[in-house]
């Protein structure tokens, strides 16, 4: 990162941070080393890629990259046929192990992503990686288990030893040899057994001296006892080593030969630790999605530094490039100017970097071919370089570099030198740039500059908010607003004679003086406007909040509406089924008394009375809903009704005739079977006695009609499905119907059930007048779930 405009923008540091976020030194150098893109392609994919990944990891965490290091050269040293050491196989293993575990992470999520290309680019050996594990022990050793010959020797190694220190134990243990010894120890020098022995009598102990203690009191003596058996164990020792390098060289080649796959593999794995730090970074800066733009339209919502903690910074409204491609940001020292332009190119900068910008939401960066940014003192001695010339070296090499799709940051232009030259100088300055057609933001003081920016089409103030009041800035950027360098207010509120203020506003031009009288009036304005905005978005909120809680009121006394109603309902519908089942006993009573009676004058009577009751029960059921209001289309008489018509009564749902009226109260005398009634007009439909049709609320009502040839071919009733009452009820009239017509024999179709209806017919056919006989239906004819009967 040698770019001085990146780093005066203090990209270098955001990159910083987020090589703090990888768990690889590989992708915390590629961090470090990323360089902004300037196609809007390479752009809009990184942002989409780091998005999506954002995605997963909120879905389903974060896969484990910790611990893998960069293998290339040993992965090359593999392939060409080099022996690697131990740590070197457990690193590719870490590798393998790390590539197979965050396919499989990928696995979670079924949608298709942008950056499957780098998971698909993972390619696991489970084989190998089992392998190495099964044969390596730790940094430093193999497992005994890792061939049968390493087995055998270390076996053969350890039988040894153990003979060696029985032996040894032996001597140390002697009395024999307890004045000899320094100390009654068993040490190893040059892999061999070996006991401590004073200097001064080590002739009394027959051996082998291998080493001496640094004081020369002590001398390590290997007995000849064990000088057979420690040459044993080293050469034992020998063949351990060449079976380990054998094992070593067999890992090695496997590994060389899935060289280029490993290699492939892990620079997948650093670009998606690098994509998983833009995702952590992003979560940890509250980030946002930026649209990345093909215009040159710029606009950042509540933007914040990155690098400025959030408990402390301000976020600001930034906008250029939309309606205009210049803007002069106005306001006092330490008001917050630098912060906003750094603020600007950094998150621009962020963005072609393909990260996510500490922003609201609806934020929109172009791609811009160059940024470049004058910011700072770089005054040096050693150039002989004063402030103003350092920043006219600058400004000379932004205006060589600067195009169409560039984007030029300057602080405090045309600084450090005469205010009426500077002043004249930064316009002509903002003018060249503007020619080359650059997007620019400046900061100034001076009143030339924002008046400039009043009068140009395409030119913006912008201002950072001061408060006079406290004399601390709010940081607040306002666009379409020239700032006050308030330096009189200032001054008078730290204490300034009030008379060397009064001498100083003499001294000042009149022009700048009705200008900053102006810029003070728009800055009156501007925050009564605002205070009356957030009193009206306070008011909005609170009318927000009742709207909500007469909606939830709403919706509660609804909800207990319906539970009221409900329990209406089922209290009304219990009371009509108490009265029905009264009803029916009293029925059922009324079927033992026709026994005694005249049988065809009462089964007359009470089919009648039962067709009543019925229609009297239907209408209870729809008043059943003692809350709900009946809906029905209206109806209006097509004439008025006279004696004779036919008309249907919707509160019982029976055919009548009307008798007379209507009387002094509108109501009309209807005959309904054996029941006469008065009955209102609105309450009375007329029935088209040719068409049988009549519209009853809302549906039409259509009685099937027979010809005179079909009633007289019907010689069989189904009474299926009735109960008791109701089916004798239409066999009796059945039995008139074929007796007027002559027929001699009929058909009663009742069924086989359980046999009650077919018991309860024919107990009534045996005491029916004009039957003859009957009998149960033969093969063919029904059989036990028809009777059969011949009339008088």
């Amino acid at each position: 990162m040698d770019n001085k405009h990146y780093i005066a923008l203090e990209l270098d540091k955001v990159l910083e941070l987020l090589a703090a976020k990888t768990t690889s030194a590989a992708s915390a150098q590629r961090a470090r080393d990323i360089i902004p893109y300037h196609d809007w392609r390479d752009v809009s994919r990184a942002v989409r890629e780091t998005a999506e990944v954002n995605t997963l990891s909120v879905r389903f965490g974060t896969p484990g990259l910790g611990g893998i290091r960069d293998c290339s050269q040993e992965l090359h040293r593999a392939q060409v046929g080099g022996r690697l050491s131990i740590p070197e196989l457990l690193s590719a293993c870490r590798v393998l192990r790390t590539i197979r575990s965050v396919k499989d992470w990928r696995k979670q999520a079924e949608e298709p992503t942008s950056v499957d290309y780098l998971f698909d680019a993972l390619t696991p050996n489970r084989a190998l990686e089992e392998e190495i594990d099964r044969c390596i022990l730790n940094e430093e050793e193999l497992q005994d288990t890792a061939s049968a010959e390493l087995g055998s020797i270390r076996r053969r190694i350890r039988k040894a030893q153990l003979s060696i220190r029985e032996k040894l134990d032996g001597i140390i243990r002697s009395p024999q040899y307890a004045q000899v010894l320094q100390e009654p120890i068993v040490t190893i020098r040059d892999g061999r057994f070996v006991v401590p022995v004073k200097a001064e009598r080590k002739g009394e102990l027959r051996g082998l001296v291998h080493d001496t203690s640094g004081s020369g009191a002590t001398v390590f003596v290997e007995p000849m006892a064990v000088v057979d058996a420690n040459n044993e164990i080293r050469i034992l020792r020998g063949e351990e080593q060449e079976e380990i390098d054998r094992i070593l060289l067999e890992l090695s080649g496997r590994v060389g030969e899935m060289a280029e796959l490993i290699a492939g593999s892990f620079d997948a794995l650093v670009a998606l630790d690098l994509l998983f730090a833009k995702s952590r970074l992003a979560d940890a800066m509250g980030a946002s999605v930026p649209e990345v733009r093909r215009d040159r339209t710029l606009k950042l919502n509540k933007a914040r530094h990155p690098l400025i903690p959030r408990e402390k910074v301000v976020p600001v409204d930034i906008m250029l490039g939309e309606t205009f491609d210049t803007l002069v940001i106005t306001g006092p020292n330490t008001g917050g100017k630098t912060v906003a332009l750094k603020t600007l190119g950094l998150l621009t900068l962020m963005t072609a970097c393909g990260m996510l910008l500490p922003c609201g939401d609806g934020s929109c960066v172009p791609v811009f071919d160059r940024v470049l940014a004058d910011i700072g003192d770089e005054q040096s001695i050693e150039q002989s370089l004063s402030t103003f010339s350092a920043h006219i070296t600058n400004i000379i090499s932004i205006l060589d570099q600067a195009g169409e799709n560039s984007l030029v940051l300057t602080d405090e232009l045309g600084a450090g030198t005469d205010p009426v030259e500077g002043a004249a100088l930064a316009v002509s300055i903002l003018e060249a740039l503007r020619r080359k057609g650059a997007l620019i933001a400046a900061t100034t003081h001076y009143a030339e500059i924002k008046m400039y920016a009043l009068t140009t089409p395409g030119v913006e103030n912008g201002s950072c908010e001061f408060n006079v009041e406290t004399l601390s800035p709010t940081y607040r950027l306002l666009i379409g607003v020239p700032g006050r360098s308030n330096a009189f207010a200032i001054s008078r509120r730290l204490g300034l004679p009030e008379d060397v203020i009064q001498r100083a506003r003499e001294l000042v031009s009149s022009e700048n003086t009705r200008f900053e009288d102006v810029v003070s009036d728009l800055e009156r304005t501007r925050q009564a406007l605002e205070k009356e905005q957030q009193a009206a978005a306070s008011r909005r909120q609170q009318m927000d909040a009742l709207k909500r809680e007469m909606e939830e009121e709403r919706q509660r006394l609804y909800a207990q509406l319906d539970k009221e109603a409900q329990q209406a309902r089922q209290q009304a519908q219990t009371m009509v089924e108490r009265v029905k089942s009264q009803t029916d006993l009293l029925l059922n009573e009324m079927e033992e008394l026709k026994k005694q009676q005249d049988k065809e004058e009462f089964s007359h009577k009470l089919s009648q009375l039962r067709a009543g009751y019925k229609g009297r029960i239907e209408h209870l059921r729809d008043m059943a809903d003692p809350v709900a209001q009946r809906r029905g289309e209206a109806y209006v008489l097509p004439r008025k009704l006279k004696s004779g018509d036919t008309v249907l009564l919707t509160g019982l749902n029976l055919e009548g005739t009307v008798l007379s009226g209507p009387d002094s109260s509108g109501c009309y005398m209807v005959q309904a079977g054996i029941l006469k009634s008065k009955v209102k007009e609105e309450e009375l439909r007329l029935v088209d006695t040719k068409e049988r049709k009549v519209t009853v609320n809302g549906r039409r009502r259509a009685p099937s009609t027979q010809s005179k040839v079909d009633r007289e071919a019907r010689t069989e009733v189904d009474i299926r499905g009735m109960d008791t009452i109701d089916g004798i009820a239409t066999v009796d009239r059945f039995l008139d119907q074929a007796a007027m017509m002559g027929m001699g024999t009929v058909t009663i179709i009742h069924g086989k059930g359980t046999g009650v209806l077919r018991t309860a017919i024919q107990k009534h056919l045996r005491g029916a007048k004009n039957v003859k006989s009957f009998r149960p239906g033969m093969y063919g004819e029904g059989e036990a779930g028809v009777t059969v009967v011949e009339l008088i």
